[in-house]
């Protein structure tokens, strides 16, 4: 009887560590696991300006970690000698970071992520980036459609992930494109 107490404890005990309760007062709530890794893989400053540092990790894990954004909307992609794929350490080159500028054929560059002048990444309003995501539509021609983004593939993000990757965007700072040939570079 008294194991069933003890496992009983012990899940009791692993169940709250899975899940963001508050502890003690003062302290910060512990961040979700990916949240965490997306601060530390975060290849620029974040301007976090009172944004929750859990959603803007969690985007960071979902725009560097889970859906390659950098790999089109980052030109070049990886620092000097660092491209994975020639056996460097995959390390991303941060002064042009989603800054945009991978061409896709002689009439098609990808835009850049990073906020404007109104803290809005690559220009989009929250409804305009949701728009983009979720069915497609061009910001600049919303009866085009966009053919390169993947975004057919991410259109079934929840809504929580597609605020975390717009808090993320509105987090980084502000860049150009570099000199790419294509994406991935």
């Amino acid at each position: 009887m008294v194991w069933r107490h003890v496992v009983g404890i012990v899940a009791a005990s692993l169940i709250a560590s899975c899940v963001n309760l508050p502890g003690p007062p003062g302290l910060p709530i512990p961040l979700d696991a990916r949240a965490a890794i997306g601060m530390k893989i975060a290849p620029v400053p974040l301007a976090l300006n009172n944004r929750d540092p859990g959603v803007v990790g969690l985007g960071s894990y979902l725009v560097n970690a889970a859906a390659g954004c950098v790999d089109c909307h980052g030109c070049p992609t990886y620092a000097a000698g660092q491209s994975p794929f020639k056996g460097g350490s995959g390390q991303l080159e941060s002064a042009h970071y989603l800054g945009g500028g991978a061409p896709f054929g002689p009439n098609l560059v990808a835009p850049g992520l990073t906020p404007d002048a109104h803290g809005n990444p690559g220009g989009l309003t929250r409804q305009k980036f949701f728009a983009a995501m979720r069915e497609g539509k061009d910001p600049d021609d919303p009866t085009r459609i966009l053919q390169v983004m993947p975004w057919a593939m991410y259109r079934h993000m929840a809504d929580e992930d597609l605020d975390a990757i717009y808090e993320y965007l509105r987090s980084i700072p502000p860049a150009k494109a570099g000199s790419c040939t294509g994406p991935g570079q």
